[in-house]
């Protein structure tokens, strides 16, 4: 009675916090906006130091939630590398020897990392920026790994925790810098602000790049067979 008790009281207020929740977004999405955000973003641009607006948000106006998406996943690349089974983050069974994709490895790798250079630079005035390009990077050492590819900086040590930190770092040393400064927490300097962003760009990339390769590289390997072809799973 106790336990059917208690489901029923869980239950009601999960209920009850679910109403909530579709009443707020109802009533938030009947409202109109108080501002007509498009127009302010387009007349602000021109100060934002880039060209485009989904840069200039990410990295001038909403920057405080790119921070602490950077933040978010540092943590996450922390928290997978110290449940790793190996120590050394380099486990032998994530290698294969198929000589296709060593074959592929020499003709793809340069054009990835090309890409990812691209795609990083792309960013100021066009789609693209240090989250894209962190990910073509990533999947290029993602190749690489799975192609055998010695990757010394992986190893637990200074190498690694640069890699994991340098974005976040700079990206907080920058704000902190310009409250000293006398300006707003992440304003930048004017006349800096391009300079800034595509230093912050540039080794927020890097970090993206290590946290997601280093969050593969330590993920259990399934050891799983693949049926064969024609066998029932």
């Amino acid at each position: 009675m106790i336990r059917t008790l208690r489901t029923l009281a869980i239950a009601l207020v999960c209920l009850a916090f679910t109403g909530m929740l579709v009443l707020s977004v109802w009533t938030i999405a009947g409202n109109s906006a108080p501002v007509d955000l498009p127009q302010l973003l387009s007349e602000n641009l021109n100060r934002s130091g880039v060209e485009h607006p989904v840069t200039a948000v990410l990295l001038n106006f909403r920057s405080y939630d790119t921070l602490l998406e950077i933040g978010v996943l540092v943590v996450a690349g922390i928290a997978g590398i110290s449940m790793a089974r190996t120590a050394s983050l380099e486990d032998p069974e994530l290698r294969t020897s198929d000589s296709l994709l060593y074959a592929l490895q020499r003709w793809f790798v340069p054009l990835m990392l090309v890409l990812a250079g691209y795609l990083l630079w792309a960013g100021s005035d066009r789609p693209g920026g240090a989250f894209q390009a962190g990910a073509v990077l990533a999947a290029t050492g993602v190749l690489m790994r799975l192609g055998g590819r010695p990757m010394e900086f992986l190893r637990p040590g200074l190498m690694l925790r640069l890699g994991l930190a340098l974005g976040f770092t700079v990206f907080l040393l920058v704000a902190v810098a310009s409250a000293i400064g006398g300006d707003a927490f992440l304003a930048y300097p004017p006349g800096m602000t391009k300079t800034l962003i595509v230093v912050i760009e540039s080794v927020l990339t890097l970090s993206i790049a290590m946290v997601l390769l280093a969050l593969f590289v330590s993920a259990p390997v399934n050891d799983a067979e693949d049926p064969e072809e024609g066998s029932s799973s």
